[in-house]
């Protein structure tokens, strides 16, 4: 069956009815009326509860009304959506603004310091999001803020279209960065300054990153929650059993995909090489004794875990190509990139490896009675660059 994936999309974009759409999202409102009804849909509501068909779905003024059986107002619009499916709109917890527009090597493959080059897509990723279904967004990591935050604005006023966003702070990281657009926080006092300073500016969440001490993380940690506000983390230098203990709310990619807990004599507050983390990912026991601590530790301090298999799909051997509509909106030299990095990753069994074991805790995760969410991280970052766009990693 077709998703009407947009049905969701147009209804977000219909409450600002009222007020005087600009020229931007009008452009993308195709129903504009105070009472609109879907009928003869495929229902799938997202709570796990069967498909119900033949259903009608009211909505007015923006909202909707019922969904089932239903009398059709003599004022509606009515939309046949016959052998169509209809979703609620998706939540993306853990978008982005951005995109990574390329990387520089040396001859021997490895990473130039400083190589990566983060754009942000502040015309293109709102209407991306919406037409992948996505109405609600996380930006978990800016590079530009004050872009995400007059998006916001913006999007809020009607002024543009895109799906409501919760804009999370740049990037908490700390000194020995590889990405020389993010700040370095070099104490933790600077932490708890600048963590003060975006909170006042309006982020509504806040991301550590790789290179972040135990010590500044519990102080940015402790000015997001003075602030009624949360704090998730991409970590390395920290393992997520410590950040747990320092009480962060929310962990990105899960364990298997990033935490260092398993690396040998791994320095405290020190993010070991990479290869030395996809060796150790790679050969992690799921069922051991590491793993069930750091489960166990999770689901106790309550910290829920953001799945992003999408991305990390990417670097797998020979997975599914890129299907033509990504391909078709991707720039000449990204799909160029894309196509040599994963020539690069090909002959290396161990990127499927953390995939599968990634994939295996989070159900088990999941079963043990912790908090799984659901995100894309539309950068394409990793060992291939390129595949995961915007609005289409959550379909995956």
């Amino acid at each position: 069956m077709r998703a009407l994936g947009a049905a969701f999309a147009f209804v977000y974009l219909i409450s600002f009815a009222a007020a005087q759409l600009s020229p931007d999202v009008r452009e993308y409102v195709k129903f504009d009326a105070p009472v609109i009804v879907i009928t003869h849909a495929r229902v799938i509501d997202g709570t796990g509860a069967a498909a119900r068909t033949d259903q009608t779905i009211v909505i007015r003024d923006g909202k909707i009304e019922s969904a089932g059986a239903a009398t059709i107002p003599a004022d509606a619009k009515v939309i046949d959506a016959t052998g169509r499916s209809v979703i609620p709109g998706l939540i993306d917890m853990h978008g982005h603004m951005f995109y990574t527009a390329g990387n520089v090597y040396h001859p021997d493959g490895s990473l130039a310091m400083g190589g990566i080059t983060l754009n942000e897509m502040f015309y293109t990723y709102p209407r991306l999001y919406l037409a992948g279904g996505i109405t609600s967004v996380r930006t978990t990591g800016s590079i530009e803020p004050y872009t995400d935050l007059n998006l916001k604005k913006w999007i809020d006023r009607g002024m543009v279209p895109g799906p409501k966003m919760d804009v999370t702070s740049p990037y908490m990281e700390g000194e020995g960065t590889m990405f020389p657009q993010m700040h370095e926080i070099t104490s933790p006092a600077d932490a708890q300054k600048t963590a003060a300073y975006w909170a006042d500016e309006g982020v509504t969440s806040f991301k550590a990153y790789m290179n972040i001490t135990r010590a500044e993380l519990k102080a940015v940690i402790d000015e997001a929650h003075r602030r009624g506000l949360k704090v998730t983390g991409h970590l390395c230098s920290v393992t997520s059993r410590e950040a747990a203990a320092l009480g962060i709310d929310n962990l990105e990619h899960g364990p298997i995909a990033v935490d260092t807990e398993f690396v040998p004599n791994k320095v405290p507050d020190k993010c070991p090489p990479f290869m030395d983390m996809l060796d150790a990912q790679a050969s992690v026991d799921v069922n051991g004794p590491a793993v069930r601590r750091i489960t166990s530790d999770l689901i106790q301090h309550h910290v829920a875990v953001t799945s992003t298999l999408s991305v990390y799909e990417l670097d797998v051997p020979n997975h599914l190509p890129l299907r033509k509509e990504v391909t078709d909106a991707m720039l000449p030299e990204s799909l160029a990139g894309y196509k040599a990095a994963r020539g690069r990753a090909n002959g290396d069994p161990r990127w499927l490896m953390r995939l599968q074991k990634e994939m295996q805790w989070e159900r088990a995760f999941y079963k043990a009675g912790g908090k799984l969410l659901a995100g894309s991280d539309p950068t394409g970052v990793g060992a291939i660059l390129g595949g995961d766009l915007a609005g289409y990693g959550m379909q995956r």
